[in-house]
């Protein structure tokens, strides 16, 4: 049975929205009840408010920090209508039934976020609001709680369209919506008293994205974020949850980058990475690293695409393409098929943590931002890399690092001529690299090697040389180090350590 609203308790920080909730309440001849700043602004529209304080007899104090919190407007929130008792007390204490509760919380996260004092950011903790929210939300069989501003055109489309009236199931509804409010707000105040330390692990999200699916049609995928922060959409089907992982694998990779540069990913993978003086040129040599693997694949640039670049896009078939910016010659080639998939990138600030579901918990770490320079490298062989053989390996330790282990990267001229991912055994990997690249037609002499961990034997020392690398990266630290040494120097081939290794699982 609908429960009509009679009084509604109002106490907002933003007042913005408010006014054709207030007309919808007054048309219906609800009473209002407020406090402060809000009260004003009820008055200031031209309807009557009755102060909290004439309720409790009670005045605000401590500088605002007590207006709401009285068992007079607590009672009246929580008195269940079908109760005798309670509504006996009810009678006793001369309660208010409030029926409606509109609350806006103080701007805690955005006060922090805008570099408030510590002064100013505590102060920013709602006590009164939250309460009111909590209470409200509890009583959802007999009270209509609205939490947030957020809500505030819902809830006008549910007063208009039964005049003030709610059913148990829609105030349940925004009950559910409210305690979403609330832990949200608590998860925020813990972070800043935590200080990053993560003695606790607490996330809220609120923005929520239903995707076509998981990883495969029969699992059900969501995302949880705000990829309006971060993308721009031009075109194309709803992302998958594949397609994210494979965009955020594109993102942390072309990072890494400053010269113009284009990649090519699949499986979170690059099937083809080249820098060159173009963009053009970085696409043309990019998809030449693999053109097989690049079909349906998600394609990166860190410059914006050109209409000669996107001519030459637009004639293989890609699931996703991300980039700075569109030329609008460019546009009209590469929104032709309506599918695929058109993202401007926007906003470059990552996330220092990341997180992962295992077993019955989770695991959390930092992101891998270490990115090894020349300074890094230390060279531990008889034979001293050339500068473009120093430059391919700082090409190709990049490239390793954003790839699944086990990882070997072969590059040349500032181009990755194949890899090898994924598998059980190092070894594997550089056959899988090599047999890739020579498949191609590609020459791998004076090719330079990256590896993600270290050499337990000299036998991938070996097998590269043979093929024709002459120039290795790894991090070293295997308590064999000196045997792929050895043979380097036998082989004639340079090698450099880095101390750092990259696995990426």
């Amino acid at each position: 049975m609908d429960k009509v609203i009679k009084r509604a308790l109002i106490s907002v920080f933003h007042k913005e929205g408010l006014q054709e909730i207030l007309k919808t309440l007054n048309d219906a001849s609800v009473e209002f009840v407020s406090t402060g700043g809000t009260m004003e602004y009820i008055k200031s529209q031209g309807y009557p408010c009755t102060s909290v304080e004439s309720i409790t007899s009670s005045p605000e104090m401590l500088d605002g920090r007590v207006k709401t919190l009285h068992p007079k407007v607590f009672g009246g929130i929580l008195a269940i209508r079908e109760n005798e008792k309670h509504q006996e007390d009810v009678r006793k204490q001369a309660l208010p039934l409030i029926d409606l509760v509109i609350v806006d919380l103080y701007p805690f996260e955005e006060t922090v976020a805008n570099g408030g004092t510590p002064e100013e950011i505590i102060e920013k903790i709602d006590i009164g609001g939250i309460s009111l929210i909590r209470a409200a939300a509890k009583n959802y069989k007999d009270v209509l709680i609205c939490a947030s501003r957020n809500q505030y055109s819902s809830l006008i489309g549910l007063l208009k369209a039964k005049n003030c009236a709610t059913s148990e199931a829609e105030r349940r509804t925004f009950a559910k919506e409210a305690f979403a409010v609330s832990s949200a707000y608590d998860t925020a105040i813990f972070n800043y008293f935590d200080e990053d330390s993560h003695s606790h692990l607490r996330i809220a999200a609120d923005e929520q994205k239903t995707l076509r699916y998981g990883e495969n049609p029969h699992q059900r995928g969501i995302f949880f974020g705000d990829l309006n922060q971060v993308f721009d959409k031009i075109q194309g089907k709803e992302l998958s949850y594949n397609n994210l992982q494979d965009i955020e694998a594109g993102v942390n990779l072309i990072d890494e980058f400053t010269a113009p540069t284009f990649a090519i990913l699949k499986h979170g993978n690059a099937c083809g990475i080249a820098s060159r003086g173009t963009i053009l040129e970085a696409y043309i040599k990019a998809l030449e690293g693999d053109p097989i693997s690049a079909f349906g694949g998600v394609m990166i640039s860190n410059r914006p695409i050109d209409e000669e670049t996107a001519k030459e896009i637009d004639k293989l078939f890609l699931e996703v393409i991300v980039a700075p910016d569109y030329d609008t010659e460019a546009l009209k080639h590469l929104t032709r098929k309506q599918n695929r998939i058109i993202l401007t990138r926007k906003n470059k600030d990552k996330q220092h943590w990341q997180y992962k579901s295992v077993l019955n918990g989770v695991l959390m770490q930092e992101y891998d931002n270490a990115t090894e320079t020349k300074a890094d490298m230390q060279c531990v062989t008889q034979s001293t890399p050339s500068e473009d053989e120093i430059d391919d390996m700082i090409f190709a330790n990049k490239v390793v690092k954003h790839s699944k282990s086990n990882a070997i990267t072969l590059v040349k001229d500032s181009q990755l001529i194949a890899s090898g991912v994924g598998q059980t055994s190092r070894v594997d990997s550089l056959k899988q690299a090599i047999e890739k690249a020579q498949g191609f037609g590609f020459d791998l002499k004076g090719a330079s090697m990256g590896s993600d961990a270290f050499f337990p034997f000299p036998d991938c020392v070996e097998l590269a040389a043979k093929a024709g690398i002459t120039a290795i990266v790894q991090p070293g630290g295997s308590i064999k180090d000196q045997l792929s040494i050895d043979k380097a120097n036998e082989l004639g081939v340079s090698m450099c350590l880095t101390g750092v290794r990259h696995f990426k699982h």
